[in-house]
């Protein structure tokens, strides 16, 4: 069986920070200018070759930005975040353990983001190993197993049952003949949310609201330990960002929690790109970077 220790000794599953990183709690909420930083994201998304919708939201301070806020958007591989909170909502209910055991077996395995397609084939993970590979690494196969596992009308009930409606996963990963909502699979593909909703979702986890206080520890320890600096994360550092991102051709999203001084939550969400090159420096990528920056430097 290839255990969480396992995948640790591989590299491929990242250790959880320490109990003292995970308790950071801001001192204070910040004075922040948010005039101005309205006013940066604003012009950056408005020089954009696509369509560019941001909430930003100080969970200490209690203010919040948006822009096309409430408008749904593609959300790639951010949708793995209401799969993650529905597969942890079901441990709680005591309806599927972390420890469970998962076969992947050849005709699991999909292309795109991941480990699993390349390992020998009939190699048994558990289901804590599949969330860590679907958040650390955006494993789509792992992402598929869970689906199995949990049923995809689950993650919607959850997302309903925390006031999100409109966040919808639609199929397993490169499987589209799995979509239980094909209209809207066809229009937006793997998944589909709102900035204001997916960032209500961030500061549920912020707050031990999204499953549980403990749940939502383990969950936002996972977050952080993503890979893909590449986004909003591009131009910050030395801050714990428990994040998710996704992209396809012409998309690219991120929702991020920061730990400045205030607690902040930031969502950007991009669709109709109008370059859709898989480049470090293609424009949305730059512009998710810059925006990024234009948030954290507003903190400091």
């Amino acid at each position: 069986m290839l255990t969480t220790a396992a995948l640790l000794a591989a590299g491929v599953v990242a250790s959880a920070p320490s109990a003292q990183a995970q308790r950071t709690q801001p001192a204070r909420a910040v004075a922040t200018d948010t005039a101005a930083l309205r006013g940066t994201l604003d012009r950056l998304a408005d020089a954009h070759r696509g369509v560019v919708g941001y909430t930003v939201r100080d969970l200490d301070a209690g203010w919040e930005l948006s822009r096309r806020g409430d408008e749904p958007f593609p959300t790639a591989s951010l949708i793995k975040v209401p799969i993650l909170v529905t597969v942890f909502d079901l441990v709680e209910q005591g309806r599927l353990s972390l420890d469970d055991r998962i076969n992947v077996l050849p005709i699991d395995v999909v292309p795109g983001a991941g480990m699993l397609q390349h390992l020998h084939p009939g190699i048994t993970i558990t289901v804590r190993d599949a969330a860590w590979l679907m958040t650390t690494i955006s494993d789509n196969t792992a992402t598929n197993l869970l689906l199995d596992r949990i049923i995809i009308r689950r993650v919607w009930d959850k997302m309903e049952a925390l006031g999100l409606p409109r966040s919808k996963v639609h199929s397993k990963s490169f499987l589209r003949a799995s979509s239980v909502a094909m209209d809207s699979s066809v229009k937006y593909g793997l998944g589909v949310t709102t900035p204001r909703e997916m960032a209500q979702l961030f500061a549920l986890l912020a707050d031990g609201r999204a499953v549980s206080p403990r749940a939502d520890s383990v969950m936002r320890d996972m977050l952080a330990a993503n890979e893909d600096g590449q986004l909003l994360q591009r131009y910050v550092s030395g801050v714990r960002a428990p994040h998710k991102t996704g992209a396809t051709d012409a998309v690219r999203t991120e929702c991020t929690l920061w730990y400045l001084e205030s607690r902040v939550v930031a969502c950007v969400l991009t669709r109709e790109n109008a370059d859709t090159r898989w480049v470090l420096d293609s424009e949305p990528q730059v512009l998710m970077a810059r925006m990024g920056e234009a948030i954290v430097r507003a903190f400091r």
